[in-house]
């Protein structure tokens, strides 16, 4: 193994590889290491080259500028090639969402259906909001406090009721939600109404997301006990985003 001088570069024999999994990674000069490793969030940019030297044996060079985001050598200047990689899947994820004239021909027949029973106006317009503001106070308010007792409480036997509720009521106040926005979507269609194009449609769906990730998170706790952590703190941002998102309603209701 060749010596490697104090403040030099390391090099380590290898092949040149094209490939996106080079990534800023952080090491020390004085212990070897894989060639691809993660990053600590605590350490120093660096920047991971492959020189490729004609006529030799190529070596891949990893070196730690002083400043590692500004000392950057012009591409061609000494050889090197700087390999950047861009992950298409959020692209993707937004282009699968259905866009507002796929959700008018889905929900049409329905809104055909619900404008022939000639409801009264103030039910097709108010229905809504009326029913989501019961969810949202009721289960929403009522399970969020369950969740502040899990936490904080120190009366064993309130605490064991408290995690046996708050799961199953936050839950039924999610598939309320899901189901309720199809309502709101509704309402809105009968009233030949603009869709998806409104902050309380944003926050809405923005708001389901979260529940969703929200859902997921119990499972990893026995794995990762910090989480819990992380639960209180994401619900709690969801029902102020979900107060939010209310307000938006009733200024979309009186508008309208």
């Amino acid at each position: 193994m060749a010596a490697v001088a104090k403040g030099l570069p390391l090099i380590r024999p290898s092949t040149c590889f094209a490939s996106p999994l080079l990534l800023p990674s952080h090491s020390s000069a004085s212990r070897a290491s894989p060639p691809f490793f993660s990053a600590s969030p605590a350490s120093v940019v660096r920047q991971l080259r492959l020189r490729c030297r004609p006529g030799r044996e190529s070596d891949a060079v990893e070196r730690a500028p002083d400043c590692a985001l500004n000392e950057v050598d012009d591409e061609g200047s000494n050889g090197d090639t700087v390999m950047y990689s861009i992950s298409p899947l959020p692209l993707l994820f937004a282009a699968a969402l259905p866009g507002a004239s796929t959700i008018r021909s889905v929900f049409g027949p329905f809104v055909e259906l619900v404008k022939s029973w000639d409801l009264p106006g103030w039910l097709v317009h108010w229905g809504h909001p009326a029913n989501m503001a019961v969810v949202l106070f009721a289960m929403g308010g009522y399970g969020t406090y369950l969740g502040f007792r899990i936490r904080f409480s120190g009366d064993v036997e309130e605490k064991a009721k408290a995690k046996d509720l708050h799961p199953k009521l936050l839950a039924t106040m999610f598939v309320f939600f899901a189901v309720g926005a199809t309502g709101g979507v509704t309402s809105l269609l009968t009233s030949d109404k603009p869709i998806l194009e409104s902050p309380h449609a944003i926050t809405g769906a923005i708001g389901l997301a979260l529940l969703t990730i929200q859902a997921v998170l119990p499972s990893l706790f026995e794995g990762n006990p910090g989480l819990r952590n992380v639960h209180g703190l994401l619900g709690s941002s969801i029902m102020a985003l979900f107060l939010v998102h209310a307000a938006f309603g009733l200024q979309l209701g009186l508008s309208s």
